[in-house]
């Protein structure tokens, strides 16, 4: 079931003390046959070059709980101007930085309160709970708006892989400091992007390790 509400401030809100990181794997273009295609064209071609079997694609999304307060956080595309409705906290380019300049080429970044994600229902062995630390889920909630937002399906960042809305979730998992190592997708299933997120959340906690022992 899909549930919808309004997007509102940060806020731990009043309830017990509970607390829950749930991760979502949506097939990729679940709900639209025009993404489902490109992404299966995608897919076929990404395999020929590698000489491997095609694969499903998925796409990733993450709820959190924090006492009464429940938040959906999703990279989708940019809807309307009405982004503080849906808890938009950062938007980035699709395809080109100069693109971006046009909404149609320009995605968004949701941590939206009592919000939805979209076509739920075809949720493949999903949720699947990362953990119940409220302060993980706090920390999760917090680094949001400081995700990184280089252009869409590129790989900016020089990791090997594209950055897409796996890149975002699994860069928050694992700034977190939730543990990443068993997550998969389901079945033969990949997600592309997904190591990207991994990968540029390494190199800023290595940063910041060396920053802190570095004599000034």
């Amino acid at each position: 079931m899909t549930t919808c509400g309004s997007g509102g401030p940060l806020s731990a809100g009043a309830g017990p003390a509970k607390a829950a990181v749930d991760l979502y794997r949506l097939p990729l273009g679940a709900g639209g046959h025009f993404v489902r295609f490109n992404g299966r064209v995608f897919e076929a071609a990404a395999a020929r070059a590698e000489r491997r079997a095609a694969c499903d694609l998925y796409h990733s999304a993450l709820e959190v709980c924090v006492a009464a307060a429940r938040f959906v956080i999703e990279m989708t595309p940019v809807g309307d101007a009405r982004g503080d409705q849906r808890g938009v906290v950062a938007e980035g380019p699709v395809g080109s930085r100069w693109a971006g300049r046009f909404r149609i080429f320009r995605y968004e970044i949701r941590r939206w309160r009592d919000g939805c994600i979209p076509d739920v229902d075809e949720a493949v062995e999903s949720p699947q709970r990362l953990t119940d630390e409220r302060a993980r889920a706090r920390r999760m909630l917090e680094l949001v708006p400081h995700v990184p937002t280089p252009v869409w399906g590129r790989d900016d960042l020089k990791t090997g892989d594209m950055w897409n809305s796996n890149s975002v979730t699994a860069w928050l998992i694992a700034r977190s400091g939730i543990d990443t190592k068993s997550m998969q997708p389901p079945g033969a299933g990949r997600a592309p992007g997904w190591q990207a997120g991994l990968m540029v959340a390494r190199r800023q906690e290595t940063e910041m390790s060396l920053a802190r022992v570095t004599p000034r």
